[in-house]
C-alpha cells in the first residue's frame, strides 16, 4: 500500500470527528502515522520515499497518511502544525504523539515497532 492522501473531511471519516466528540477516539483499524507537510518544504520531499518505503513495508499493519498543510489549514490549526514536517502517531489505544521534524528510517521504524505495533504494558498505558 502507499501512503493515503487524507483532507480534512476524509480525517474526521476515517480517524476521529472532532467536531462531534472532545475525547479521542480513533476509527482506524490499524495504527497510523499522519504526514503533515507542504510541496515545498524540503525535508518534507526528502522524507517522502522514506514514508512510501515505511507504507509498503508495514502494509496491513499500519497506514500512513498524508496532510497537505496549505490545502487542508483547517486540520492543521487543529494540532497546532507549527512547522513541517510534523508527524501525528496514532495507536490504536491510547494518546496519538505529535512529534515536529524529519526522521531517518530507522527512527520512524523505531516508533512503529516501540509504540504503535506492539501491546503496551499495563504501567505504560496511561503514559502512551
Amino acid at each position: 500500500m502507499q501512503t493515503v492522501y487524507l483532507t480534512t473531511a476524509d480525517f474526521k471519516e476515517k480517524i476521529f470527528n472532532y467536531e462531534t466528540s472532545e475525547t479521542w477516539s480513533y476509527k482506524g483499524t490499524t495504527p497510523a502515522i499522519i504526514d503533515f507537510y507542504a510541496d515545498w518544504c524540503g525535508p518534507c520531499k526528502a522524507i517522502a520515499p522514506v514514508l512510501e518505503e515505511l507504507a509498503v513495508e508495514y502494509d496491513g499493519r499500519l497506514t500512513i497518511y498524508k496532510v497537505n498543510t496549505d490545502v487542508e489549514q483547517e486540520l492543521s490549526a487543529v494540532f497546532g502544525i507549527q512547522s513541517i514536517p510534523t508527524f501525528l502517531f496514532i495507536p490504536l489505544t491510547g494518546t496519538p504523539m505529535l512529534q515536529p521534524g524529519a526522521f531517518p528510517k530507522n527512527v520512524f521504524r523505531e516508533v512503529i515497532e516501540d509504540k504503535l505495533l506492539s501491546e503496551p504494558k499495563e504501567e505504560e498505558e496511561a503514559s502512551i
